[in-house]
């Protein structure tokens, strides 16, 4: 029987795109400021380049204003974007299935992988807190912790004292999110939003793993199965 629903959070229950978007507004706005730049179209620029290549984003986008810069300046940049409160939101189907898991005593948890800072004040802007009964940022217990390593599943099965075939855990990026099925008898879940690594390879040798488009499709998988077996204790009744 599944007694905890453990998810990811970028492009599981936030859009990571949004979150990039809020950064990038928040970074033009404080270059406009400084230079005396149109903050709209440094926007877009920043938008345009990193569709383009996620890699030196802001090194490429002062390279083609002509401002120069320093390294240091450059990191200065990397943390405001990440210590910056972050204007996103919950993709919609969030509240109504964890609405239902709580109904049922299912306990959720998120565990999260990225700079710790930076998580944090995603989890703050959707009041993660206030909806899950555990979260795990493995950046805080060290960056040779996070996924696939196994050990923020092996902290949430104490926290929730349930067994690992009593847990699922719902990612949306197979070359992390899902390895755990082959180290513990996990349940895994793929949701796939079209986020930022809707074309990514399976880089691990993983379970087969169902795939869904809703959180609404997962209240449905979990009433008959995981990993594509029936489940001997259903979810629900």
């Amino acid at each position: 029987m599944i007694k905890a629903v453990i998810f990811d959070l970028d492009d599981t229950l936030i859009s990571e795109r949004e979150y990039i978007a809020s950064g990038y507004k928040y970074i033009s706005n404080l270059l406009g400021q400084k230079y005396n730049k149109d903050e709209k179209h440094l926007y877009q620029l920043l938008m345009k380049l990193f569709n383009e290549s996620p890699k030196n984003v802001f090194n490429r986008l002062l390279d083609e204003v002509g401002i120069t810069y320093t390294q240091n300046e450059i990191i200065a940049l990397v943390k405001e974007y990440r210590n910056h409160l972050p204007k996103i939101e919950f993709f919609g189907d969030v509240y109504p299935c964890l609405d239902v898991l709580k109904e049922k005593g299912i306990k959720t948890g998120i565990i999260t992988d990225g700079y710790a800072n930076a998580q944090r004040q995603k989890l703050k802007a959707v009041d993660a807190n206030g909806h899950f009964e555990e979260i795990i940022v493995t950046d805080e217990l060290g960056r040779e912790f996070w996924k696939p390593h196994p050990k923020a599943f092996e902290i949430m099965k104490e926290k929730f004292k349930v067994e690992f075939n009593e847990m699922v855990y719902v990612g949306d990026n197979p070359g992390k999110d899902f390895y755990i099925g082959s180290i513990y008898p996990i349940n895994t879940v793929r949701i796939d939003r079209g986020g930022v690594y809707k074309n990514s390879i399976y880089l691990k040798n993983i379970h087969e793993n169902r795939s869904v488009h809703g959180l609404n499709e997962i209240l449905l998988f979990l009433k008959e199965e995981a990993h594509g077996v029936i489940l001997k204790n259903p979810l629900f009744s």
